[in-house]
């Protein structure tokens, strides 16, 4: 067997011309553009490039992008003002703090600080607690990208017994929840999971997501499953054999011999996750354009 190539590149690349359409449609309706914010706290060379890119994909489907860079050194009073003030501007739709920040910040609680119907990374409290629920929100672009991936591959995923490795709130957690709405049948392992050789083999979905190159194994997959790659890991010259020193958790080479189908690393699940981030700024500006326009229509009939 050798496994189909899931090409996440493809996939991206539909969904962002899917909401570049929508984007003129919308700022045509409204007369004007959503506008996602990015606040990068120091200068670490590989958030720079992170952001760099996001602003280049809102430009490219017709948003505004809101480019907010601060010292290393900055406070936490500093960063919070900074998304207190994008929360007030009407201009930005959605708000992204660029993960991690620097080591005295401390992420998670000024994350919490961002407007639920700002939060284009979905990683609020509230909005992690629609999610739990089952209600409607703005969800975390990866595993929302993932399930897109799924879906474009033809899997069913009702019924099926699915394996997330990984527990991070980031990926994990919400892929889990989002493959149980899908009424799959979901495992999640993490560094004390006992026999997690043989957990991923009974797997029809697994997916990987914990940030160790090739802990994935040929005999982790059961023949015929389905198989996400999320990790990214970058090796030495010597680590990698003088190839390319990018690989996924997955041993690839080992499991597209036994997969149906399988992401590559890179070129699988990263392009989705610009794609998803600038879905959610676009459902995001309709949700404040919606609010906006109710609380006109409740002001007229005050008057």
């Amino acid at each position: 067997m050798s496994a189909t190539l899931i090409d996440g590149k493809a996939i991206a690349a539909r969904v962002r011309a899917e909401v570049a359409s929508e984007v003129e449609a919308f700022t045509a309706h409204t007369g004007r553009a959503p506008g996602l914010a990015t606040v990068l706290v120091g200068d670490d060379p590989a958030s720079a490039v992170y952001v760099g890119g996001k602003q280049r994909a809102c430009l490219e489907v017709g948003m505004v992008p809101f480019d907010r860079r601060l010292p290393a050194d900055s406070s936490f009073e500093d960063v919070a003002a900074e998304l207190e003030s994008l929360g007030a501007d009407s201009a930005v739709s959605g708000i992204l703090l660029q993960l991690p920040v620097p080591a005295h910040l401390d992420g998670p609680a000024l994350t919490a600080l961002i407007s639920p119907d700002k939060d284009v990374d979905g990683l609020t409290p509230v909005n992690a607690g629609l999610l739990a629920l089952g209600r409607p929100g703005l969800r975390p672009c990866t595993p929302s990208g993932v399930l897109e991936l799924l879906a474009e591959t033809g899997v069913e995923l009702e019924g099926a017994e699915a394996v997330v490795v990984g527990r991070s709130n980031l990926f994990g957690k919400p892929m889990a929840q989002l493959l149980l709405a899908e009424n799959a049948t979901v495992t999640v392992c993490h560094s004390r999971t006992r026999d997690l050789r043989e957990v991923c083999a009974r797997a029809d979905v697994l997916i990987a997501a914990v940030g160790r190159p090739r802990l994935i194994e040929r005999d982790f997959i059961k023949p015929g499953a389905v198989v996400i790659d999320v990790g990214m890991n970058r090796l030495t010259p010597e680590q990698a054999g003088n190839k390319s020193g990018l690989v996924g958790d997955v041993d690839f080479a080992a499991a597209v011999e036994v997969a149906s189908a399988i992401t590559p690393v890179p070129g699988g699940v990263g392009p989705m996750t610009i794609a998803f981030l600038l879905r959610n700024t676009l459902q995001a500006a309709r949700y404040q354009s919606e609010l906006e326009t109710m609380f006109a229509e409740v002001q007229k009939e005050m008057r």
